[in-house]
């Protein structure tokens, strides 16, 4: 949406769209609150009204101020409607923190949500969701297959963009929010790529290792294809499978980018043959599952007013259908990693349970087993699977299991 946006509009200089930029994501934060102050005086929720809420409410404009903004200048919004200028009144007797807002609103998510986060996070509910609202860093995953994670940041800081390592990925280094990555020579060269911490130790709980034929079974735009790759140090093979082709070809220049040579491409559909024929052949097997996306609201702010219940409904199915199909892959002693990005036990641990009751020749690789054994030290938290929150380990909020298919010990 912004990016069409300002495609259309190129005379808006880089300073005014960063603030353009900023303003509107922190008027989609605070969108709940904001629609609950204009239903208290009985105003519609425009966008107009909103962003006028939030100038009045968040940031703190006098009405004259707030209302001078549209004034109807080149490029600029119309001049407010008498509607639009009676509720700007009553908005300045206002405060954005009111004892009357139900919690749901405080919160900013939507009302049918809330038990489900509830159950989630119990007593950290407040700081866990607070944390969402705080814009994120960049996290880059530094490309092994071309340089060192300190030649990667030592060519970012001559290019003007200071990182620093990652708190946990051995191969991440964290910018400020508006670095120009994607400008950058060392972007360019492939010797970086944009892609969150959390996402970055879901790929490294595959265990992946050089010689092993590996499958990214929802691999998109191949993110985590390419971490698998530089795991494998481009020795073995890896299948990126989709159900988008769209997807599967905007992986190809980032493979080409990143100097990656043993990656095949494979679109599901129904019916699809390479399936069947690759039953059981794969050492490892990613299911980065398509998910409400609860763990991603800190860079997609809008995308939890859009979230409705039957979507969650629908994915759960999914999700499940998915992973059973995604398991006959997986080779006797092989590991399918089950992750999402959300952070709703339905999704997460109650999808695993749900998947092992109905395949009993699998078993959960616990964390612990995964540090002492596999090398994998680095992996953060407590309990049997993977789960990461931007307040507890400042990662987006993901979620991953390991899943051992019974053979032979490895």
């Amino acid at each position: 949406m912004a990016d069409a946006f300002f495609k259309a509009r190129r005379f808006i200089g880089g300073s005014d769209r960063r603030a353009i930029s900023d303003r509107l994501w922190a008027m989609l934060r605070a969108a709940p609150r904001l629609a609950w102050h204009l239903e208290a005086i009985g105003a519609p929720a425009t966008p107009r009204l909103i962003m006028l809420a939030e100038l009045v409410l968040a940031e703190g404009l006098s009405s004259d101020a707030a209302a001078g903004l549209f004034a109807g200048a080149r490029h600029g919004p119309e001049p407010l409607s008498e509607e639009e200028r009676r509720a700007l009144a009553r908005l300045a007797f206002r405060r954005l923190e009111d004892p009357a807002m139900p919690e749901a609103a405080r919160l900013g998510v939507p009302e049918w949500l809330l038990p489900f986060l509830a159950r989630r996070f119990g007593d950290r509910l407040g700081a866990e969701l607070a944390a969402f609202d705080r814009p994120a860093p960049t996290d880059l995953r530094v490309n092994t297959l071309r340089t060192t994670r300190e030649a990667a940041r030592e060519a970012l800081a001559a290019e003007g963009i200071a990182t620093e390592p990652t708190p946990f990925s051995p191969v991440g280094l964290r910018a400020a929010s508006r670095a120009p990555i994607t400008a950058s020579h060392a972007f360019r060269e492939g010797l970086v790529e944009i892609q969150d911490e959390g996402s970055q130790l879901v790929a490294a709980l595959t265990d992946a290792r050089p010689g092993m034929r590996v499958c990214d079974f929802c691999a998109g735009a191949g993110g985590k294809t390419l971490a698998l790759a530089a795991m494998m140090r481009n020795r073995g093979r890896i299948v990126a499978a989709d159900v988008s082709a769209a997807r599967l070809e905007a992986a190809v220049r980032r493979l080409r980018r990143a100097g990656v040579s043993t990656v095949e491409r494979r679109l599901i559909g129904p019916g699809e043959r390479w399936i069947k024929r690759a039953r059981g052949s794969f050492d490892r097997v990613l299911v980065d599952a398509p998910c409400t996306g609860t763990g991603t609201w800190r860079r997609k702010p809008d995308a939890r007013l859009r979230l409705r219940r039957h979507d969650l409904d629908e994915l759960l199915l999914r999700q499940g259908e998915i992973l059973d199909r995604a398991s006959t892959l997986v080779k006797p002693d092989g590991v399918l990693v089950y992750a999402t990005c959300s952070v709703l036990e339905e999704e997460n641990e109650a999808q695993v349970q749900s998947f092992l009751a109905r395949n009993r020749g699998f078993r959960v690789l616990p964390l612990a087993a995964l540090r002492a054994e596999r090398g994998l030290a680095f992996l953060p938290g407590e309990g049997p699977f993977l789960s990461l929150t931007p307040a507890q380990q400042g990662t987006d909020g993901f979620f991953a299991a390991a899943l051992l298919r019974e053979g032979r010990s490895l």
